[in-house]
Order: structure tokens, then C-alpha cells, then sequence
């Protein structure tokens, strides 16, 4: 069945992954995005007749109100991902990721449908063993965290609504993000050939940016059955360490070294172990492993050097 589909910030990391994928299913879809990273991620989706693009401001009535009027299924990835660009401009980052999102459920109607995005990040440390799942009290540690939490529950207040608490995504996109953790543990492996860890043993659950895709397909697929409700995703064989991540990137640059610091802590407090077995119940599995997305993260930063204010 094919649906007219809004993607606020459609043009991002996940968006630019996305987008493409959903045309390819099928859909209408209308992206927003004000493209402040100056990025043209979207360049190979415009010869599609499905495909609509507006560049604007998802905080602005005027303009969202009447893309949010045309839709079956919004799919709100407009934000400030991520705890340093939050805390870099705490007002923006309020505005985008909390203000809007309140803006967009008063102005939609109750048989649109949203899925939207949200973090396991809000789980912070987890119980006594770190162990979460979608019923874990949540600990959110920062100010990205904090907003997604409280705007989770804004969202389950509507009714036709799928919450996706996603783990730290990794991977090639067209418009690329090399500070998440597996990316940027690999870049500096490419590129440095070494890395010195602060509290090594802390642990996360990680996702591929294409496997964020499909689970976006699969809610939209399973949209009745699913609805109301709040799903980790992530891969279940990936809650690993920063040490244990470290050692698989190893595998495949044997010259990478790396070590622990022996002072000193990491400013990301977060260390948990999540569950992903409510997703993996509704028949959604995950396609790529952690070690094949290093396998295409090496040659992408093979080709990609950011090196802008360097001589070399």
C-alpha cells in the first residue's frame, strides 16, 4: 500500500538512507529540511516523480502546517542529534527537538500516523546489572536525552503512534555523521591508526543506519498491530564495550592500536546492556552485523578525509 509520507529533516543521516528506501517501496514523499549542514544527500532521489523537497524550518507554523496537512505518515527526524551540538546551542536544540515536536502533535489529526525516532541513550545506566528494557526507569544523562524523554511522552499521548528508541546508529549515509561512536572509532583507525579509550568497559548497543531504514518499513508495514508502543532498536549480539568494539575494528586493520587511559573519565557517562526483544517479537530482524558495517565504514573513510584545516 503506498502512503504519502513527510520526513522532517529528511536530508540527515538517517533521512538520506531512508528517503530513497521509501520511494523505492512505493511512497509519496516530502521531505523539510532547512539543510544547514549544507549537504546534498538527496541529489540522487531527485529525478523521482515521488519525491518532494521544501527547504524550511519545521519550528515555523506557516510552513508545517500545511506539509503535516497532506500526510498519512509523518516521520519526524528534524533534531540536534547528539549531547555536543546540544550543549553547543542549548536553544536550538530545545526548540528543534522539544518545541517542534509539541507543534507537530497539536497540529496533526489522531488518524495520522507517526514513528518516530527517539534513543535508548535516555536509559543512562541501566539497573544494577545494566540490563534494559522499554519498561527500565529512565536515566537520562543529557540535555539530548532529557528532551527525548519528555517529548516520548507527548508522543504515546497520541494514539496512532510508534516510539523507536534507537541505539547508537552506525554507517555509510550520503550525508555522513563521522562522530557516533563505531564511525568514529573507525575513522581514527583508518586514519590515525590509534585510540586511547576513557572507561573502556562501559557498554552500548549499536544499530546500522539501513537497519533504522527497515525498522521505519516494518512499522510502517505493521503499523495496526504495532501502535502505542515503544520498541528498542538495536543489535542483540551488539551490546558491546568500547574495548570489545576496539577489537573487532582490530580484526580487520591489525595496526590499529589501542589502550586505556589511566586517568581521567569519559564525559559520556552511559553504560548499558539493552534489550531488543520486543522489536525481534513483531518478526523484524536485524540485516547487517557490526563487523560487516566496519568492513564498509574502512573503505568509506578510505575515500573520506576531513581535513579542512589541515596541510595534509
Amino acid at each position: 500500500m503506498s502512503f504519502n509520507i513527510l520526513v522532517t529533516g529528511g536530508a540527515g543521516y538517517l533521512g538520506s538512507t531512508l528517503v530513497p528506501d521509501l520511494l523505492q517501496a512505493g511512497h509519496k514523499v516530502t521531505v523539510v529540511d532547512n539543510f544547514m549542514f549544507q549537504q546534498a544527500s538527496l541529489n540522487h532521489v531527485c529525478h523521482h516523480p515521488d519525491f518532494n523537497v521544501i527547504r524550511g524550518d519545521v519550528r515555523i507554523e506557516s510552513t508545517i502546517k500545511p506539509l503535516l496537512a497532506k500526510a498519512d505518515i509523518i516521520i519526524p527526524l528534524a533534531a540536534y542529534v547528539g549531547a555536543p551540538l546540544c550543549n553547543q546551542d542549548p536553544i536550538g536544540a530545545e526548540t528543534i527537538n522539544h518545541d517542534a515536536i509539541k507543534l507537530m502533535l497539536k497540529l496533526v489529526s489522531a488518524e495520522q500516523r507517526i514513528l518516530m525516532p527517539t534513543t535508548n541513550s535516555a536509559y543512562g545506566s541501566g539497573d544494577e546489572n545494566n540490563f534494559c528494557t522499554e519498561e527500565s526507569p529512565l536515566r537520562p544523562i543529557s540535555k539530548y536525552a532529557i528532551d527525548k524523554v519528555e517529548i516520548e511522552k507527548h508522543l504515546m499521548q497520541h494514539r496512532n503512534t510508534i516510539s523507536f528508541r534507537l541505539a547508537t546508529v552506525f554507517g555509510m549515509s550520503p550525508r555522513m555523521r563521522i562522530d557516533l561512536l563505531v564511525n568514529d572509532f573507525t575513522y581514527r583507525a583508518v586514519h590515525d591508526r590509534f585510540i586511547v579509550l576513557f572507561e573502556g568497559h562501559f557498554k552500548r548497543n549499536y544499530i546500522h543506519v539501513r537497519d533504522v531504514s527497515r525498522v521505519f518499513q516494518h512499522g510502517i508495514n505493521n503499523f495496526e498491530t504495532m501502535k502505542g508502543e515503544i520498541y528498542n532498536v538495536g543489535l542483540s549480539e551488539a551490546n558491546v564495550s568500547k574495548m570489545e568494539l576496539c577489537e573487532h575494528i582490530q580484526k580487520q586493520l591489525p595496526g590499529f592500536v589501542f589502550m586505556e587511559a589511566p586517568v581521567g573519565k569519559d564525559p559520556d557517562q552511559r553504560n548499558y546492556i539493552v534489550s531488543n526483544a520486543k522489536l525481534e517479537a513483531t518478526g523484524f530482524r536485524t540485516s547487517v552485523t557490526l563487523d560487516a558495517g566496519i568492513a564498509e565504514l574502512i573503505k568509506g573513510f578510505t575515500m573520506l578525509k576531513n581535513s579542512i584545516y589541515g596541510n595534509v
